[in-house]
């Protein structure tokens, strides 16, 4: 049994890992980098498998994140869930840049992977695993709460509930693009983490996710959020992130999947 952790920007390598990794998976989807050991507060700690969505050295843009790979590689490498990070811009002004978010909704309504295609597994007609994922949130409430104790005893401000939105990259956002998410009741903004919940969910595998505010989204404030400054807090997101995992991994436990995916008899 293992946790899953994805990280994003910022954040190529988990400190501390007790990993002969990163190793490649094949998936149906491609090749993924994992990195299995274990790691945490406590020896020996709890096993996890680690993949960085956008590889060493960054050489992935959000437009290139292999999503049904890595969603792929985790559940038949064994995790029973998957905590995910991201940095992101806020949406909602009253947020403090440089605190964390951990996510209950999701807004995403393209629901497409960067290729254009939807977001989804199910893609044969006819195949015995295909079905509709219902559920109340499309985050793990198990997870969530192992994110929220583990800031607690990392002693790492978190915010308990937040929209999270989805934007399709590379670019960054529009003032006006940014208003009409702000108007959906979206707090804050990234490119990556929309499929990643969604593919999720569609293999019943828990996921929940934690996002650093690294900057303000556009229009949001009446000046811009120096670039300077948005990369000053993506490197110190990195710290944050390693703590709050570290010390959350222990209450991960065995995770419940949000919802149900509802199936279909197999056609004859």
């Amino acid at each position: 049994m293992a946790i899953g952790i994805l990280t994003g920007s910022g954040t190529y390598a988990l400190p501390g890992l007790e990993s002969s990794g990163p190793l490649p998976v094949y998936t149906p989807w491609g090749e993924v980098l994992m990195s299995r050991g274990r790691w945490g507060p406590t020896h020996p700690g709890v096993e996890v498998l680690h993949i960085s969505r956008h590889g060493p050295g960054h050489p992935r843009l959000s437009n290139q994140v292999t999503h049904r790979a890595n969603i792929a590689a985790m559940k038949a490498e064994g995790a029973v869930g998957v905590l995910a990070v991201t940095v992101c811009g806020a949406v909602d002004p009253s947020a403090e840049l440089g605190s964390l978010v951990c996510f209950d909704d999701l807004h995403f309504l393209s629901n497409r992977l960067p290729d254009g295609s939807l977001c989804t597994f199910f893609t044969e007609p006819g195949a015995r695993e295909r079905g509709h994922w219902i559920y109340e949130s499309p985050f793990s409430s198990d997870l969530r709460t192992a994110l929220l104790a583990g800031a607690s005893e990392a002693g790492v401000a978190v915010r308990d509930g937040g929209c999270y939105g989805h934007v399709d990259g590379p670019r960054f956002n529009t003032a006006a693009e940014i208003r009409s998410l702000a108007a959906a009741g979206v707090t804050a903004v990234s490119q990556t983490a929309g499929p990643e919940t969604v593919l999720s969910g569609e293999l019943e595998l828990p996921y929940a996710l934690l996002g650093f505010l690294t900057d303000y989204a556009n229009g949001v404030k009446d000046e811009a959020t120096p670039v300077e400054q948005l990369v000053e807090n993506m490197a110190a997101s990195a710290e944050a992130f390693a703590s709050v995992l570290r010390a959350a991994l222990p209450h991960a436990g065995e995770p419940k999947p949000p919802g149900v995916v509802y199936r279909f008899a197999a056609s004859d």
